[in-house]
C-alpha cells in the first residue's frame, strides 16, 4: 500500500491504531451483487463491488470494474492522491494464466483543504481493469478475487478501508453484458496518441501537449501521476502556440524522471491522458484564456483602449506636460499648418511610445518572462532615470534653467512635439484605469497584430485632445490668449512635477530600501545643482555646458557605484489599517478552505489609482470593522516589484496590470469589483456577508492536513 501520510506525530499514531484495529477484525468478504440502499458491500463509507462487463472469452480481454460509491460527504482518491492520503492498492488472486492489467482511472477532481491539494472522487466512480483470459481457459465459472485497500475521507476525518471482492466469472463465447460499462468507460480520459514533451527547469515543470486550437478548454488542470515531482497546490499556468498547449507547474524536489504521465483536465469531467518524454517545449507563447472568458469583440476593445488613453490625460504627473503642450498650441493659433504639424507629431510620439512598450512587453512574455503592463516601473534603474527626468523637468518649469537652443527644442518644431508625446505616454501608462483594463488584458492574449492595434489605440487616446486642438481652430481659440500669465502658469506647473519626483523617490525607497533612496536623493540633488549652475551661466549669456558637466559628473560617478551597492532586495512592507496576508496561492487556498469571505486586492506603489482606492475605500477604520464583523479574510498582492505568482494570477483573470479587486463569498463564488472603488464598496459587501451568515468557520481539524 503506497502510503503518504504527512501528519503531526500524534495523528500518525492514531491512524496506525485505526489500521491495526481494522486488520485485527477484518470485515467478511462480500458477494458482488446488486444491493439495496441500506447495504454497503466492501466498505462502511465507500461501498465497493467488483463486476465484469461480460463473460470471459478464451484468448481475449474482458474489462472488470471496481465500482465505488462514496457515502454523502465522503470521497476516495486518484492513483496519486496529491498532498495527503493514499491511493488504492490491489492484490489479485486469479486462475493460472489469467492476468490483470493496469487500472484506468476517470478524471479526478481537485479538493484544497488547509492549503493542501487533494485529487479525489466525490461521487460514484469506477476504475476499469483489463483482464486477459488465456486461450486454454476451461469453461464454467472461473473464481476471481481481489483484495482491495483504499482510503475514505471527509474534510474532517479519514478511515482506511479494505475488502476482499470475489467474482465468479463465466467462461463462454457469449453472454449477457453489463450496460453500465458504457458510462464508466466514457468517463475514462482517452490517451493522447501524439508525442508529448516536457522540460524541467530549476523551478518549473513545463509540458507541451499537442491539442487543436479549436478544442474547448474550460477549466484546465494537469494531474501528474509521478510522485513528489510538482507542487500540487501551486497555480498552474497555461499558454498556447497554435495547436500546442503548454502547462507550467511549480516543481518540488530534484528528481528528474525519464517519463511523466498524467491527465489534462479540459473542463468538468472531460480530460485527456498523456505520457511525456523529455524534449523541447516552445517559449513563444500566449496565455490561455479559458473558454467563455472572452474579452469582447475587437471594436469594443479598441473603444476601451481609446477611452482609457483619453483618461490618462488627467494623471497628475502628466498634466503639467500636457498643459504646456496646450500653451504651445495656443501660441500656434494663428498658424494653421504649424498647429497641425505639432498635433500630428505629438500624436505620433504618443503612439510610438505605447507601441514600443507594448511590443517589448509581448516580446518579454514570449521569452517566458512573467511581466505585465507597467513592467518598466518594477525596474529600479527605470525609476531612477524617471526621477532624474522629473527633477530636470521641474527645474526647467521653475525657471532654474532653459533648454539649449537645439533644433528639436525650438517652438513650433515637430521634433519637440514628438518628444513631448513620447515622454507623456511613457510616464502616463503605469496604471490601468476604467475602460482600459479589459483592452490591455486582451492585448496580452490576442495575436500580435490585434494586440499592437490596442496598444496603438491607447497612445491615440492619450494624444486625441491635442490632435483635435491642432485640427479644429475653434477649439484652439477657446484657449487663453498668449500673455505674461503663461510664464507664471509654467512656474506653477513645476509644483506637480516636483511632487512626482518625490513620489518616485519614495518608490525608490520601496524598491531598494532607505540606503538606495538616500543615494538617489543625493544624486538627484547634484543634478539639480548642476542645472542651477547652468542656468546662472545662461543668464549671463555664457556657455553653460562646462559648468553643468563639472558639477554633474562627480554625482553621476557617485550614483553609478553607490546605487548598485546600496540596493537592498528585501521587501519593505508598511503596516496598513487592514490586517492583510501577503498574496500567495497557498494563502488563497487556505482562505478558501476556511469558508469565510475573502477580499483580494492587487496594488503597486507606482499605481495612482491603487493608492486613491486604498485611501478612499480600503485602508479605513470603517472597512476594517466591517471586515472583522463579517470574518473577511483580506489578502494583498503587492506588485511594486515583479512577482511571477501575482502576474500569473492577474493573467488568469484577464488583467494586464493593477489595480485588481476580487471578492470571494463564503461558498467560493468570485466577483471582480470595479477598478474605481467608492467609500462604501467594501463595507456594503461585508455587511451583506455578515447578514447572510457566509462567514463560515475555521479550517476543521482532522482533514487532509492532518493525515
Amino acid at each position: 500500500m503506497r502510503a503518504r501520510i504527512k501528519p503531526f506525530p500524534f495523528v500518525w499514531i492514531f491512524a496506525c491504531a485505526l489500521i491495526a484495529a481494522w486488520f485485527a477484525h477484518p470485515a467478511p468478504a462480500q458477494t458482488p451483487i446488486q444491493t439495496d440502499a441500506q447495504t454497503r458491500p466492501g466498505g462502511t463509507n465507500i461501498a465497493a463491488e467488483l463486476v465484469a462487463e461480460g463473460p470471459a472469452v478464451p484468448g481475449r480481454t474482458v474489462d472488470l470494474a471496481l465500482h465505488f460509491r462514496p457515502s454523502p460527504g465522503w470521497h476516495g482518491y486518484w492513483i496519486n492522491p496529491g498532498d495527503a492520503g493514499y491511493g488504492m492498492a490491489l492484490k489479485w488472486d486469479l486462475p493460472a494464466g489469467w492476468k490483470a492489467g493496469e487500472p484506468r482511472y476517470p478524471v479526478p477532481q481537485t479538493l484544497v483543504i488547509g492549503g493542501l491539494m487533494n485529487h479525489v472522487y466525490e461521487g460514484d466512480y469506477a476504475v476499469i481493469v483489463p483482464l486477459t483470459v488465456p486461450a486454454g481457459a476451461a469453461g464454467g465459472a472461473a473464481p476471481l478475487k481481489v483484495e482491495a485497500e483504499w482510503l475514505a475521507c471527509t474534510d474532517k476525518i479519514c478511515v482506511p478501508e479494505q475488502a476482499t471482492l470475489p467474482l465468479p466469472i463465466p467462461v463462454a463465447e457469449q453472454g449477457a453484458r453489463d450496460a453500465r460499462f458504457d458510462g464508466w468507460r466514457a468517463a475514462l480520459p482517452p490517451l493522447l496518441d501524439r508525442p508529448v514533451q516536457f522540460q524541467l527547469t530549476k523551478e518549473r515543470l513545463r509540458i507541451a501537449i499537442p491539442l487543436p486550437a479549436s478544442l474547448e478548454i474550460r477549466e484546465p488542470h494537469v494531474f501528474i501521476r509521478n510522485d513528489d515531482l510538482v507542487d500540487y497546490a501551486a497555480a498552474q499556468a497555461f499558454s498556447r502556440q497554435g495547436d500546442m498547449l503548454v502547462a507550467e507547474i511549480a516543481r518540488k524536489g530534484t528528481t528528474a524522471p525519464a517519463e511523466i504521465s498524467g491527465i489534462l483536465r479540459l473542463g468538468g469531467q472531460d480530460g485527456i491522458g498523456f505520457v511525456a518524454a523529455p524534449g523541447e517545449v516552445p517559449t513563444d507563447l500566449r496565455p490561455l484564456r479559458p473558454a467563455g472568458e472572452g474579452a469582447g469583440p475587437l471594436w469594443l476593445l479598441v473603444l476601451g483602449a481609446l477611452a482609457g488613453g483619453l483618461l490618462l490625460n488627467i494623471m497628475p504627473c502628466v498634466f503639467p506636460i500636457l498643459s504646456l503642450k496646450a500653451i504651445s498650441l495656443a501660441r500656434a493659433g494663428e498658424s494653421e499648418a504649424q498647429a497641425r504639424r505639432e498635433g500630428l507629431a505629438y500624436t505620433a510620439g504618443a503612439i510610438v511610445a505605447c507601441l514600443g512598450l507594448g511590443a517589448l512587453l509581448l516580446a518579454l512574455r514570449a521569452a517566458g518572462e512573467q511581466v505585465g503592463w507597467a513592467f518598466q516601473l518594477q525596474e529600479p534603474g527605470v525609476v531612477i532615470a524617471l526621477l532624474a527626468l522629473a527633477a530636470a523637468i521641474a527645474a526647467n518649469l521653475a525657471g532654474v534653467f532653459e533648454l539649449p537652443a537645439l533644433p528639436f527644442t525650438r517652438p513650433g518644431n515637430p521634433s519637440g512635439a514628438f518628444a513631448t508625446g513620447l515622454l507623456a505616454a511613457f510616464v502616463a501608462t503605469p496604471c490601468t484605469g476604467p475602460f482600459m483594463a479589459a483592452a490591455m488584458g486582451a492585448a496580452l492574449l490576442l495575436p500580435e497584430p490585434e494586440a499592437l492595434l490596442l496598444f496603438g489605440c491607447l497612445g491615440l487616446g492619450l494624444a486625441l485632445p491635442f490632435l483635435l486642438l491642432g485640427f479644429i481652430p475653434p477649439l484652439r481659440r477657446m484657449l487663453p490668449r498668449p500673455g505674461a500669465w503663461m510664464e507664471r502658469f509654467r512656474h506653477w506647473m513645476a509644483l506637480p512635477m516636483a511632487l512626482t519626483a518625490l513620489a518616485l523617490l519614495w518608490l525608490a525607497y520601496r524598491l531598494g530600501g532607505a540606503g538606495f533612496a538616500l543615494v538617489a536623493a543625493v544624486a538627484t540633488g547634484g543634478l539639480v545643482l548642476a542645472l542651477w549652475a547652468a542656468g546662472q551661466r545662461q543668464r549671463q549669456g555664457k556657455a553653460a555646458f562646462r559648468s553643468f558637466a563639472l558639477i554633474a559628473a562627480p554625482f553621476a560617478l557617485f550614483a553609478g557605484f553607490a546605487l548598485p551597492a546600496s540596493f537592498d532586495p528585501a521587501r519593505h512592507e508598511e503596516a496598513g489599517v487592514i490586517d492583510a496576508r501577503p498574496f500567495s496561492v497557498v494563502a488563497l487556498a487556505e482562505a478558501r478552505a476556511s469558508g469565510r469571505p475573502i477580499f483580494l486586492w492587487f496594488t503597486a506603489d507606482w499605481c495612482l489609482t491603487c493608492k486613491v482606492n486604498e485611501r478612499v475605500a480600503i485602508e479605513r477604520d470603517a472597512t476594517r470593522e466591517a471586515f472583522q464583523r463579517a470574518g473577511v479574510v483580506a489578502i494583498r498582492g503587492d506588485w511594486t516589484r515583479r512577482d511571477p505568482e501575482i502576474t500569473r494570477y492577474l493573467a488568469s483573470k484577464g488583467a494586464a496590470g493593477v489595480p485588481l479587486y476580487v471578492w470571494i463569498d463564503g461558498v467560493g463564488a468570485e466577483t471582480l469589483l470595479p477598478q474605481i472603488l467608492t467609500p462604501d464598496s467594501l463595507t456594503t459587501l461585508a455587511r451583506k456577508a455578515a447578514a447572510t451568515g457566509s462567514r463560515g468557520g475555521t479550517t476543521p481539524p482532522g482533514g487532509p492536513a492532518d493525515r
